[in-house]
């Protein structure tokens, strides 16, 4: 229930809650002319099938929709053009038990170390169990907002701005493919499957499906694909995107026959047992369907670019470890 916004939006009169903005609703301008008599009216209108008569009605009582004037009610006069906020009820969440670690922090950007199954930014279901919400609960920073999103399985650095007015600075850093990611990946080792290699292929994710898909057509994603090391039927891999399309570097390992462990969107095998071999894997699950116990074998663990307000050359790397390839003992 929503409208996006327009640049011109004034500030929001309600503060957030649990780290969550209020949503914005603006009401359609005169060319509309004399179609509904109250607010409540417009809003039954246009949100009551979806959101439901009764909830829209009660929330109206209880004074939940606000203007830049106060409160509305249910009888309250449709005015053009009028801007209204409100709470959304949030939903029930799983909590997600890992900590996001501060990476690296100034007066202009936070850089955090995202764990696995923590969202970057509210969606769906995931609203307060998410990156964004929980740093500006702990850091006590209200207008942090994201240059760039990292999946909600991957684990790894995510870049985000502490002021509205230096966003456009850093998000054009990934527009423009000024920054040096770096991802690391444990997924089967393959002889056969020559590396290193630069992968190239069109890939397309529709609304309201989980998986992207390679499709015919001119490629729009690029990745390099390096073995670093290997142990039994493992391997690690450097992973180093020159795009950034959805799920670009799972599809891309998907494609090779190396998808990664624990990957429950593209598999073709299971994690492997201590043995090092692969067994065949089960139906397909859903992003949601989750086990904390194991994790998606990928980590984004660096971030190098040029600063674009001071000039400075800044590097950052990632202190998490994907558990299936833990440090080998000395000796071993």
């Amino acid at each position: 229930m929503g409208r996006r916004p327009g640049r011109n939006a004034p500030p929001s009169p309600l503060g957030q809650r649990q780290g969550v903005d209020a949503v914005r609703v603006r009401l359609p301008g005169a060319e509309a002319g004399d179609a509904w008599p109250t607010v409540g009216a417009y809003l039954l209108e246009r949100y009551g099938a979806a959101v439901g008569r009764g909830r829209i009605e009660a929330m109206l009582a209880r004074g939940r929709f606000v203007t830049l004037d106060g409160p509305i009610g249910p009888r309250t006069p449709y005015a053009p053009g009028t801007w209204l906020w409100f709470h959304r009820d949030l939903p029930e969440e799983r909590p997600v038990p890992f900590a996001v670690e501060v990476a690296y922090r100034d007066e202009r950007i936070v850089v955090a170390d995202k764990p696995h199954f923590l969202a970057t930014t509210p969606r769906g279901s995931h609203v307060t169990e998410t990156a964004l919400a929980r740093l500006r609960r702990d850091l006590g920073l209200p207008l942090l907002a994201p240059a760039h999103r990292l999946d909600r399985l991957t684990a790894g650095l995510v870049l985000f701005v502490v002021r509205p007015e230096d966003r456009g600075a850093y998000q054009s850093l990934f527009r423009d493919r000024s920054v040096r990611k770096e991802y690391e990946a444990v997924a089967p080792y393959d002889p056969s499957v020559e590396l290193p290699r630069t992968v190239r292929s069109r890939i397309v994710k529709e609304r309201g499906r989980i998986a992207a898909r390679e499709v015919p057509g001119p490629p729009n994603a690029e990745s390099r694909i390096e073995l670093l090391e290997r142990r039994g039927g493992l391997g690690r891999y450097l992973l180093l995107p020159a795009t950034g399309r959805t799920h670009q570097l799972r599809v891309h390992m998907n494609a090779l026959g190396l998808p990664l462990l624990d990957d429950p969107v593209y598999p073709q095998m299971s994690a492997a047992p201590a043995g090092g071999s692969v067994a065949a894997e089960g139906p397909l699950l859903g992003d949601g369907a989750e086990d904390f116990a194991r994790p998606l074998q990928l980590l984004a663990r660096a971030l190098e670019f040029t600063d674009p307000l001071t000039g400075r050359q800044i590097r950052l790397e990632s202190t998490r470890r994907l558990q299936a390839w833990p440090p080998q003992t000395p000796g071993r």
